[in-house]
């Protein structure tokens, strides 16, 4: 695991992954469709990195950030739409998924990405987890935690390029728990430090 001593935030992220790992072993499918939706900041990536480095199933895991299919800084709910869409529905029913990456700098779609049915998916970004999302999902996972940690983290790791973005973009969240109530519709909610 990747913990260091002292480190809640790491423990808390070790601990979830193994909980991960360990309902993902019980599943009856060779290959499953994870969710993790959560907070910016909270380490959603993080998490998703931990749990792709340590799949505990045969085949490959296909991982999908959000951050690859939001249409920009105003894109969270399109964003978790297009993974729905073109990611998770084909997946759901066996057929190839293809989805187009956002160029963040360019402000367009970029190359395409095929998503095989046969190998399980991680899909991992704010707003991923829905009332529609989640009955496409095996397993679903909230991540949230004390605002200025979150905040802390995001800014540390994305620097500028966020900070004038935070606003806006932790309103777009509250719009999800509003409507999609994500912590309600998860299989297993991690709250880090």
């Amino acid at each position: 695991m990747h913990s260091r001593s002292n480190d809640p935030f790491a423990e808390r992220l070790d601990a979830a992954t193994a909980e991960i790992l360990g309902r993902v072993r019980s599943l009856s499918t060779s290959n499953p469709a994870v969710l993790i939706d959560g907070r910016s900041g909270a380490g959603k990536t993080s998490l998703a990195a931990r749990v792709a480095d340590a799949w505990p199933l045969a085949g490959r895991l296909q991982v999908v950030a959000l951050d690859s299919l939001y249409p920009g800084w105003d894109g969270l709910a399109a964003g978790a739409e297009r993974a729905r869409e073109l990611i998770l529905v084909p997946h759901g029913r066996g057929l190839l998924g293809t989805w187009r990456r956002w160029d963040w700098d360019e402000g367009a779609e970029a190359e395409s990405h095929a998503v095989d049915p046969a190998l399980a998916l991680l899909v991992e970004g704010c707003g991923v987890l829905t009332p529609a999302s989640a009955r496409l999902a095996d397993l679903t996972v909230w991540v949230d935690g004390p605002a200025e940690s979150r905040r802390y983290r995001a800014l540390e790791r994305d620097g500028d390029a966020f900070r004038s973005h935070w606003k806006m973009w932790a309103a777009q969240e509250e719009a999800h728990i509003r409507r999609d109530d994500p912590r309600s519709l998860a299989d297993l909610v991690v709250d880090v430090p």
